[in-house]
């Protein structure tokens, strides 16, 4: 698995001097579909059907039951609800908000009157779903990236300090400037960006190992853990320590349309960059001595795949907080199921790491009624860690070898 001479993987075989990847070999055949003609791979084609049915099941769950209670089948009338669907002006004021949508459309006058469902189902249990898929999306393509671009399938955004990065800024811009959240993506970023040079650097000594880069990730994770839970004794107002907390712990309440339209642009952008990345990122897998034969620049595509997964990274922290493990275990689940060809993983993840949050969320929201018949919710990322822990214990057992991809 580790050589730098040739790999078998599932379904993908490369080898000598970098061997194409067997997804794009077939792409190219005069028999095959094109050069889009992977994507419709069997495997990578049943993971992605298998998710998106996961995602509308637990999100009609989700639009299902709150303080108004509803049938399912009146939450999916109201899903799909033309009086919004067909309606530009209503779909535009939920996705763009109200004055936006005015200046699009040029609208004036009042919005025809909802029903009373739609309102509830629109307004405030559709917007959190979409927020979670946002999230998986995210931190599954970060995990994908940095396991590539390390070469190690332990690295993910929490395990490499990201996540702690970004929180340390988004905490210290809440408790200390009390807001800018217009800003808090590019803030995450920063924040994020610092900490994996800082990880970087400590694990540098004539070049990179997983093993220093783990170590390094839990050392600055540590301390800007440290440094989070500090900013609590400066912090006045309850609402903020509650804020503050929720970050800390990752979680998707009170989640509205004003975090969709936060994460949405940045998460379009690290989707696009990490798509166009998959050829470097299956070439950095190769080892340095092929990438480089083939004319690669290492240090600059490593450090700018690196960017795209810290933008990804903070796109998520900065609507839902530090949620644990989605980044590390997604990415292994979608190897397993379509093979180690970046573009399929890409893809997978796409699909793969929206039917986790969106699952974990259902747990976070009605877990705690259904086991205890208490009216509370409990943060997304404690279900995401509660699930993420067993699996890494899983993989350590299960594999000799645990580290170097």
């Amino acid at each position: 698995m580790s050589g730098e001479g040739s790999r078998t993987d599932g379904g993908r075989v490369t080898g000598g001097e970098g061997r194409a990847v067997s997804g794009e070999s077939t792409a190219r055949r005069p028999g095959g579909r094109g050069r889009l003609g992977w994507l419709f791979e069997p495997r990578l084609a049943t993971v992605a059907a298998v998710s998106l049915f996961i995602v509308v099941l637990a999100g009609l769950v989700q639009v299902s039951f709150g303080a108004y209670s509803m049938t399912v089948e009146q939450a999916w009338r109201a899903v799909l609800d033309p009086a919004v669907l067909l309606d530009p002006r209503w779909f535009l004021n939920f996705l763009l908000g109200e004055e936006p949508m005015r200046a699009v459309t040029g609208f004036r006058g009042e919005l025809p009157e909802l029903a009373r469902e739609t309102l509830v189902v629109w307004s405030i249990r559709l917007p959190r779903v979409l927020v979670a898929v946002v999230v998986g999306m995210n931190l599954a393509v970060s995990g994908a990236i940095f396991q590539a671009v390390t070469r190690n399938e332990l690295a993910s955004p929490f395990i490499l300090g990201v996540s702690s990065g970004a929180g340390l800024t988004i905490l210290l811009t809440l408790v200390v400037f009390g807001g800018l959240s217009a800003f808090l993506p590019l803030i995450a970023a920063l924040g994020g960006s610092v900490a994996f040079l800082i990880v970087y650097a400590i694990a540098w000594k004539n070049g990179t190992s997983p093993v220093r880069l783990v170590l390094a990730g839990v050392i600055v994770g540590t301390v800007f853990n440290s440094l989070q839970t500090g900013l609590f004794f400066f912090a006045d107002d309850i609402g903020v320590v509650q804020s503050a907390i929720q970050w800390t712990t990752g979680s998707l309440t009170g989640t509205d349309w004003e975090q969709v339209r936060t994460a949405l642009p940045w998460t379009l952008v690290a989707v696009v960059l990490s798509l166009v990345g998959s050829r470097q990122l299956n070439l950095l897998l190769l080892g340095e001595q092929t990438a480089k034969s083939l004319g690669m620049s290492i240090e600059r595509v490593r450090f700018a795949l690196s960017g795209v997964a810290v933008l990804a990274a903070a796109a998520s922290i900065a609507v839902a907080g530090i949620v644990s493990f989605v980044g590390l275990i997604v990415p292994h689940v979608v190897r397993n199921l379509v093979g180690s060809d970046y573009k399929r993983v890409i893809v997978g993840c796409l699909f793969v790491g929206p039917a986790l949050m969106v699952g974990a969320d259902v747990g976070a929201r009605l877990g705690v009624s259904v086991l205890t018949g208490a009216d509370a919710q409990i943060p997304v990322g404690i279900v995401t860690g509660l699930v993420g822990g067993p699996y890494f214990l899983y993989l350590m057992r299960r594999r000799q070898n645990v580290g170097e991809l």
